[in-house]
């Protein structure tokens, strides 16, 4: 009886003692989930921390950053100690989360490389008693400086509904630039000269924008430094033509069955006059939807020149309806909308060959609601043309064209009432004037000048 009672109380010592010494002397370290966000530290830089211990809980935490043997501690936070009975004692602290401000600015810090340092370590007693430890370092760029812009090119005339061509040069690589345009920005594109550093950025003023209109150079580093630059240029204002269209029965009769409306079209049953009804909607809320559709095409464009020299019209065409040609539509007298024509209106003979405008690579040939079968070629640098109302399509996208080269058949689908061609031309986002792109004078004088101007100066 007396082994049985020295038997039980040797277990009773010893296994609690065994679990002791297992729980305590545990190897699984603490885990740790650091978000950088980004490579590059700015002035607004805050890092996000996650660090967890499943075992003997959290004893220590911290994170400095270092540079050139100058250390500073941006978080150090230690827990209450664990005892034996930590593992069911709510002293134990498993997880903690922090948002760590990092301000390099005021510690002494400059520009280049430096360490951010992460050390989180647990109650275990390996180690004798120093706990499992997590250690790591993260390599990071101290950048304070915007980049500096060099404006090359000198002179810069644009019209109202117009478009320019500017050249700068950056001092860093690795710098998303452009031109503001009011609120719009205009990609700028390296690779146009030999110096990656010098960009180039075709830009636009909409047919609602005219003198007083701020431009601007604008880049701004990995690290969100950014940097503006003005640059000389002289707004010209212009004016557009009015027109008054008149819808008749006929027409509605002969266009409104092309439109495809699905469930909308369920709306006009039983009003007063359906087709009325349809066309008003597809001249409004469709007419704005295909708009910003087309517009972003251009997105997909390479930085480089396609094209050389002018831009060709339809052959033997005349000019039935012109560039931001505001349009009143009446039907019997009465008004029922109104509607800017952001392109020209080309009328040849019937089932005419339409050409390229120039050389380039074809980013859309498809249907698109009022401009009907269409075909977008991108010219390089967010420069594209526009080729609407086609009764045929004989490109694909992705095919690159020539100048001349055949892409359509002109035709009267989507929202046309004749058969003639509607061309376009885009700058990034913004219909411009085609006027311009058709002039040798207007292109030497405003695009090929200043680009020879340049190479002469820098290569």
């Amino acid at each position: 009886m007396k082994k049985v009672v020295i038997v039980i109380l040797f277990l009773a010592i010893l296994i609690p003692l065994v679990w002791i010494l297992f729980y305590k002397y545990e190897g699984s370290g603490p885990k740790v989930d650091v978000v950088l966000p980004s490579l590059y530290l700015k002035k607004s830089y805050e890092m996000s921390l996650k660090v967890n211990d499943k075992g003997t809980g959290l004893r220590k935490v911290m994170v400095s950053i270092v540079q050139n043997g100058n250390e500073k501690v941006l978080l150090e936070k230690d827990y209450p100690p664990s005892s034996l009975a930590s593992f069911f004692s709510d002293r134990r602290v498993n997880e903690d989360s922090f948002v760590i401000p990092v301000e390099s600015r005021k510690y002494g810090m400059h520009d280049g490389e430096a360490l951010i340092r992460i050390m989180v370590a647990d109650y275990s007693w390996r180690g004798w008693n120093r706990g499992n430890v997590f250690s790591e370092e993260k390599k990071v760029i101290i950048d304070t400086k915007p980049p500096e812009i060099r404006v090359l090119t000198r002179q810069h005339n644009i019209a109202r509904g117009g478009s320019g061509l500017v050249i700068y040069k950056l001092s860093e690589d690795n710098v998303k630039s452009g031109v503001m345009v009011g609120d719009n920005f205009f990609p700028g594109y390296s690779g146009l000269f030999k110096n990656k550093n010098i960009y180039a950025a075709f830009f636009a003023l909409s047919d609602k924008q005219g003198p007083g209109t701020q431009i601007f150079v604008t880049a701004q580093d990995l690290a969100g430094n950014v940097a503006q630059r003005g640059f000389h240029h002289y707004i010209g204002d212009k004016h557009f033509k009015t027109d008054t269209l008149n819808i008749s029965d006929k027409f509605l009769e002969f266009k409104m069955p092309d439109f495809d409306l699905g469930e909308v079209d369920d709306t006009f049953v039983g009003s007063k006059n359906p087709l009325l009804e349809k066309f008003i909607y597809i001249n409004t809320k469709l007419r704005k939807k295909n708009c910003a559709t087309v517009l972003k095409v251009p997105e997909d464009t390479e930085g480089k020149l396609l094209w050389k020299g002018r831009f060709a019209r339809l052959a033997g065409s005349a000019t039935r309806a012109g560039f931001a040609d505001h349009r009143t539509y009446k039907y019997h007298g009465r008004e029922i909308g109104q509607a800017d024509h952001m392109g020209m209106d080309l009328a040849s003979t019937s089932n005419a060959k339409v050409g390229a405008a120039n050389a380039g690579r074809v980013i859309m040939a498809k249907k698109v609601g009022i401009f009907g079968n269409c075909v977008i070629i991108d010219h390089g640098f967010g420069l594209a043309s526009l080729y609407a109302h086609l009764s045929e399509i004989t490109v694909n996208k992705g095919d690159e064209v020539a100048k001349g080269d055949v892409i359509g058949i002109s035709g009267l689908t989507g929202l046309a009432g004749g058969d003639h061609l509607h061309f376009s031309m885009i700058v990034h986002n913004v219909f411009v004037n085609p006027v311009e792109w058709w002039d040798a004078s207007w292109i030497k004088n405003n695009i090929t000048s200043k680009i020879k101007f340049v190479k002469q100066m820098v290569e």
